[in-house]
């Protein structure tokens, strides 16, 4: 059985993580994505920086503005994920 950390120190700990986020596997941001989710904690926007379907993280993405929607395709998956633009 594992101890509940603080939301603080949970935070220090994905803040840490997201650092340096190009070295790392879609194991390890799946795990560090369902740690913030069970302490309830926002990623905002550190979530654009990976896929949403495979967990891989975004290198050299292609990317697509229009009608105020940024369109990022994944190059592992295809995968297009789209967010609206402020």
């Amino acid at each position: 059985m594992s101890k509940k950390l603080p939301k603080t120190e949970v935070q220090k700990q994905i803040n840490e993580f997201f650092s340096d986020i190009k070295d790392k596997t879609p194991k390890q941001i799946k795990k560090i994505k369902k740690l913030a989710m069970r302490n309830s904690i926002q990623l905002k926007e550190l979530r654009k920086k990976f896929c949403k379907k495979c967990y891989s993280v975004y290198r050299n993405p292609k990317i697509r503005i229009k009608n105020k929607m940024k369109s990022v395709i994944c190059k592992n998956c295809n995968r297009v994920n789209r967010w609206r633009m402020k």
